[in-house]
């Protein structure tokens, strides 16, 4: 894979594919390529296509035909894998047409990477899961770091962790954000939930009741502050261990420290200048 720095990709895909006449840019200008020979693209961010469009895009194709040509790139001999265009070509499949016409760019593995970057990014009506399959996708297939995707997606880094961090919530929340039940916002700060129980609680809250973004946020952040106080209870010591020392201090004047472990057991501490002093001490809390 090339190490050349590339530029943020919000420029568009014709960008990449080079400067085409709009004038000459039509479905009659470019080769026909039969459909058995392409391939879908393994970076294509949709998995849900809408048959009722779909159908409805194959019926104008049989009355006028492919307007846009797809894109595809040559693997083969009488072999193509599609670039762009998954739509259309699923449409015209279903209006029964053996061939498309299609633009072929001589693109590699690591200009496929930047094409298919393009399309994910660009894309407005794909749901945060698809999205977030494909920045994990593009992670795992062209070992990249946050960091190094941030910088080829023009996204920020935040932004790309917080959609791989929706793929780690339970399948019933997945399916909800894949279905447009609940938004992006969320499932934000539903995946900021660290126990399962509560997270499924406010999760079939949020469907039950419709709550906006702000409502979830609202109960995460008192779940997290509840959660806070009972952790920082658990580590304080009874109000009468707390007294005890408190003596100690005052009546032998030294310091006196305590903590509670995780498995609940009190540990005092109690500081001492010199063998003297800690002989002095338990003599003293002897005869006390």
């Amino acid at each position: 894979m090339s190490t050349s720095k590339r530029p943020a990709l919000g420029r568009g895909l014709e960008a990449i594919l080079g400067d085409i006449d709009n004038d000459y840019f039509s479905s009659s200008a470019f080769p026909l390529i039969p459909v058995d020979q392409i391939e879908s693209n393994p970076f294509q961010p949709r998995t849900d296509f809408d048959e009722d469009a779909l159908y409805d895009l194959a019926e104008s194709i049989k009355h006028l035909g492919i307007i846009q040509p797809i894109t595809v790139r040559k693997i083969g001999e009488n072999r193509y894998q599609l670039i762009s265009g998954e739509r259309r070509l699923r449409a015209a499949k279903l209006a029964n047409l053996n061939e498309v016409p299609a633009f072929v760019k001589d693109a590699d593995d690591d200009t496929l990477l930047e094409l298919a970057l393009v399309e994910n990014i660009q894309r407005q009506d794909l749901n945060a899961i698809e999205i977030a399959n494909s920045y994990q996708k593009l992670l795992e297939e062209f070992n990249l770091t946050q960091e190094e995707l941030s910088s080829r997606v023009g996204k920020n880094r935040a932004t790309i962790s917080n959609y791989l961090r929706i793929l780690n919530l339970p399948p019933a929340i997945q399916a909800a954000i894949r279905y447009e039940k609940i938004t992006m916002g969320h499932a934000r700060a539903l995946a900021s939930i660290d126990d399962d129980e509560a997270l499924m609680n406010i999760f079939k809250k949020t469907i039950d009741e419709g709550l906006s973004v702000r409502k979830v946020e609202e109960l995460v952040a008192n779940l997290k502050n509840k959660s806070t106080a009972k952790h920082s209870n658990k580590n304080n010591v009874s109000e009468k261990t707390e007294k005890i020392l408190n003596n100690l201090k005052e009546k032998f004047n030294i310091e006196a420290k305590s903590k509670v472990t995780s498995k609940g057991k009190v540990i005092v501490q109690l500081k001492f200048d010199n063998d003297e002093e800690i002989e002095n001490f338990f003599k003293n809390f002897i005869n006390e």
